[in-house]
């Protein structure tokens, strides 16, 4: 989904912010607009936030007035459920006319309402979420939702660039990835693949890492929520995949997967980072950052650090404040401890392009030490090579 001038344009600012020369540029801003959503993630708790919160159309616009934001800024519109979000159409119509570098995400749960709003102002990408078949998506997310998320790709991937969301959890297995890859492979359109994170916002229950896959696939799931006027109860039940244990994560990754650009390395690697081995400093959060819908603003989409809030401070006086940029340092070369597809693909591609480029030696000159799994002076080049041929 991203080609060369994305990261050429994302390394200048990279480069601009770790001067610490001139006001700081943001490379990518995520406007969490609502905490309101209407899918019932077992992943994720979101939706049973309340108070609900909003971030108003005119705040999101007074923060595109910010020296940080330029138009090559890639805003990207999530929650929540955006689309719940009772200014979305007034929202986009705004990025569409004003700043159209802007991503939406959705859970196809109102799939009509969805495929006219991008037909009518259309994002530069759209981001789906489908974790696995009908019964795998209504066993994690509580809904049933499978053949609307179909329903959407179907009616908009000629009118634009579409991702599916695939994260492997729990409460899916490699199958399930299987499955949606083969679903994007039919249907022409992107697949990106995550793994489950502890993230403070989502209020995430199981832990991370910890929990194996596949491990929560049996559970009976029966929540019981109001949909409109009626109760609703759901229950479901899957077999669960006795064979996918984690010590066999790498063998278990799905072939097709290769077909999809960066989501193979980031799934072996991964593999390396939960036991320990991989060691990589987080460089997303000097050029990306995400706003909360009570217009906090995290370091990172992991951890629970707040650099400050929108209703207190500007968004460039968050950024340019010396205690952000003292948080971001000591975060940025002492924290390894997550694995969310929105800081570490950006730090696999940063540090392989530079090696590639440049050769370890000069890449740990510009970004600290790092290796890729137990034998720190191999490198990624080496690495894969010997990784494919051994899973191949």
């Amino acid at each position: 989904m991203y080609g060369v001038k994305d990261y050429v344009s994302r390394a200048k600012k990279f480069v601009n912010n770790k001067s610490n020369i001139g006001p700081r540029k943001l490379a990518t801003l995520m406007i969490y607009a609502t905490d309101l959503c209407d899918s019932r993630c077992k992943h994720c708790l979101i939706w049973a936030k309340r108070p609900v919160k909003y971030l108003s159309f005119e705040k999101i616009k007074e923060i595109m007035k910010s020296k940080a934001v330029s138009k090559d800024t890639a805003i990207g519109l999530e929650g929540g459920e955006f689309m719940l979000h009772p200014e979305a159409l007034e929202i986009m119509e705004w990025f569409s006319k004003n700043h159209p570098n802007f991503d939406l995400l959705s859970n196809c749960l109102k799939p009509d309402s969805l495929i006219e709003a991008v037909k009518k102002f259309p994002p530069k990408r759209l981001y789906i979420s489908l974790d696995g078949d009908k019964d795998a998506y209504l066993h994690m997310r509580g809904k049933d939702g499978y053949d609307k998320v179909i329903q959407v790709i179907q009616a908009l991937k000629e009118v634009v660039p579409i991702s599916t969301m695939f994260t492997l959890s729990p409460y899916n297995n490699f199958n399930d990835m299987r499955h949606v890859a083969e679903v994007c492979k039919r249907e022409g359109v992107d697949m990106r693949v995550g793994v489950y994170n502890d993230m403070s916002f989502f209020d995430t229950e199981d832990k991370a890492h910890e929990t194996g896959i596949a491990s929560k696939t049996a559970e009976k799931h029966v929540p019981n929520y109001v949909d409109g006027d009626n109760e609703v109860i759901v229950e479901t039940h899957r077999e669960i995949s006795t064979e996918l244990k984690d010590d066999n994560f790498k063998e278990k990754i799905p072939a097709i997967i290769k077909e999809f650009k960066e989501n193979y390395d980031f799934l072996v690697l991964y593999d390396e980072w939960r036991k320990g081995d991989l060691q990589m400093s987080c460089n997303s959060i000097i050029d990306s950052l995400c706003i909360l819908p009570n217009g906090d603003v995290p370091l990172c989409q992991n951890l629970d650090v707040k650099i400050g809030n929108i209703f207190n401070n500007s968004l460039d006086e968050i950024i340019n404040s010396e205690e952000t940029k003292k948080t971001q340092k000591h975060y940025q070369h002492n924290c390894n401890g997550c694995w969310v597809n929105f800081h570490r693909k950006y730090d696999i591609v940063l540090h392989r392009m530079f090696e590639k480029y440049f050769g370890k030696g000069i890449t740990e000159k510009m970004f600290g030490r790092y290796q890729w799994e137990a034998d720190r002076k191999k490198t990624y080049a080496q690495y894969m090579k010997e990784t494919e041929a051994e899973f191949a």
